[in-house]
């Protein structure tokens, strides 16, 4: 019982750190792999899953924009909105491999939202860009702890 509420709070942390909340999941994740009581895999599929349900909220906020815009609750300024914009008008749903970096990687996922990327294309995108984050965060901390 105490795993999955381990891996639910994983994944509550993962998802709420990719949208408005102003939450970080790689704490929780590198806590419990250094319990060494985990499934590794499992750890990385929960917080890459939840994370990437998280920019799909994003996306979403992205499609209803104009409504929620001047809200203070909105996750991404304007400045930051404008420039994701750009970047994604010049650089089109390639950018969405860089969603998983902070502050920046938000806003590239409202924008796509707003752009009106295909949902299929934006989900897989960045699965593979917050899923990569993850290994890598993975990988260095069992090196770390040996």
């Amino acid at each position: 019982m105490i795993d999955l509420a381990s891996y639910f709070g994983l994944f509550i942390a993962a998802l709420s750190a990719a949208t408005i909340l102003p939450m970080q999941s790689e704490p929780v994740l590198v806590g419990l792999l250094l319990t060494g009581k985990f499934s590794v895999p499992t750890l990385l599929a929960v917080a890459s899953v939840g994370n990437t349900l998280g920019s799909v909220v994003n996306w979403f906020l992205g499609r209803g924009i104009e409504r929620f815009r001047d809200r203070r609750w909105f996750p991404v300024g304007e400045e930051a909105l404008e420039r994701s914009s750009r970047w994604y008008r010049k650089y089109g749903k390639w950018t969405l491999l860089l969603s998983w970096m902070p502050l920046f990687g938000d806003a590239l996922t409202v924008v796509a939202g707003v752009l009106r990327e295909p949902l299929l294309p934006f989900t897989i995108l960045v699965f593979i860009a917050k899923t990569g984050r993850y290994v890598v965060l993975t990988f260095a901390t069992l090196q770390i702890i040996g």
